[in-house]
């Protein structure tokens, strides 16, 4: 009955088009009814405390950090560098999305950033070059939600406060993973494209492509200086977000001198907005989390899943498919306050490694970024593009299916996970 009504609550609240932040909160308050703990000062106080963590500190100044890089030319930059590189080959252009892409995650960490940047650079030139728009838009789409999966990643740092786990290992974790779903990408553009017959741009000489890596050189020793500083302990991942605002600032205004002073207003006020829209719902999430755990719904569900405790593989792939069904109607950020602490004792009780299944829970959600209907990635590309989001849909899919097929094989093959950790912890 408990789980019933919470849920309940939440999707009515849903359905009748409340914000999903006024739904959790509706959520909660139609919870403490029903355990007769009704307490505006209880409400008032869990609000405030579920924004009052240090570590969600992070949130804003990677947010701003993103911000900074896109306006002050460091995206640019990065996908200067990847044409050098690879937009020559056959397909070029696909590939240097996706190289850029790897590279702009370990920059701002924001799929919606991401994915806006690559659109604007990326998308007129693939379809000037003669590649189809739908599958151009989907391929740019598809590689925007690396953004959460290489560190730093946002999405990381609200599932690690949420499940009190290990920012910085998720970083880690998060490497090879990444690197993995841009192999599984790669591979999927050259299967849909290798019938194409666009004619690729001449190879770059080698002065041409030393100078996009001498031009971009300040951009890509960024996330070298976060994760030195994170493994040697310089800094925490909080610590680090303050790390990448700075440098970008500094970067943007002192070396690539393109960012003028008068933009930082606009800046801030945008960074500044997506912040609050994130920790209105952490707030409101932690409502909802300090109710779940006193009605005891995690118990609830660690007895419902019971037989498959025995089995970790295939608790994680029924995890899975559940969360694969959440993200097709809610986004990433609630997705993780709702699930994790309903999820994470079942983790717990089922003796499955925290950091392996945050990674997971973080391809996952991010992968719902790009599943219709509710796709807000697939929305910023229709609208960054002036594309149709049937025309998105449609392109995404084959992108779309590569990714879940690479998630589930990190489900069947831990290692490929945890093997990082081993190499700096």
């Amino acid at each position: 009955m408990t789980v019933f009504i919470f849920l309940g609550s939440l999707i009515g609240a849903m359905a009748l088009g409340i914000p999903i932040a006024y739904a959790l909160l509706a959520s909660g308050v139609a919870l403490m009814w029903h355990l007769d703990l009704f307490d505006a000062q209880i409400l008032a106080q869990n609000f405030i405390n579920g924004a009052d963590s240090f570590p969600l500190l992070a949130v804003p100044f990677f947010m701003l950090a993103g911000e900074i890089m896109n306006v002050g030319g460091l995206s640019q930059r990065i996908v200067n560098f990847a044409l050098a590189l690879v937009g020559h080959v056959k397909g070029g252009l696909g590939y240097v999305t996706i190289l850029a892409a790897c590279l702009l995650s370990a920059l701002s960490g924001s799929a919606v950033a991401d994915a806006a940047a690559l659109t604007a650079l990326l998308l007129p030139m693939m379809i000037k070059a003669g590649h189809k728009t739908a599958v151009s838009g989907g391929l740019i789409a598809a590689s925007g939600v690396i953004g959460p999966i290489i560190p730093p990643s946002i999405g990381f740092v609200i599932f690690g406060v949420a499940a009190n786990v290990s920012i910085s290992k998720l970083f880690i974790a998060g490497i090879v993973p990444g690197i993995m779903i841009g192999l599984g990408l790669a591979l999927a553009w050259w299967w849909v494209g290798r019938k194409e017959a666009i004619v690729p741009p001449a190879r770059k000489t080698r002065a041409e492509v030393w100078r996009a890596a001498r031009e971009a050189v300040w951009a890509l020793l960024l996330p070298v200086f976060i994760l030195v500083g994170l493994r040697m302990g310089v800094f925490t991942p909080t610590e680090a977000a303050v790390v990448a605002a700075v440098y970008a600032l500094l970067v943007t205004t002192v070396v690539y001198r393109e960012l003028e002073l008068r933009a930082l207003v606009h800046i801030f006020i945008a960074a500044a907005r997506t912040t609050a829209v994130i920790m209105f719902l952490v707030a409101s999430a932690m409502v909802s989390a300090w109710l779940v755990t006193v009605a005891d719904l995690p118990t609830q569900m660690v007895e419902l899943l019971r037989p498959l405790l025995d089995q970790p593989t295939l608790l994680l792939i029924t995890l899975m498919l559940l969360v694969m069904v959440v993200g097709t109607a809610m986004d990433m950020t609630p997705t993780i306050l709702i699930l994790t602490p309903v999820l994470m004792p079942l983790i717990k009780a089922a003796g499955i490694d925290p950091v392996y299944f945050g990674v997971l829970f973080i391809i996952n959600n991010s992968i719902g970024l790009i599943t219709p209907p509710v796709g807000t990635v697939l929305n910023v590309v229709a609208g960054v593009g002036r594309m149709k989001m049937d025309e998105v849909t449609v392109g995404v899919l084959p992108f779309m299916l590569a990714q879940l097929v690479v998630m589930f094989v990190m489900v069947l093959f831990p290692q490929t996970v945890l093997a990082p950790l081993r190499w700096f912890y």
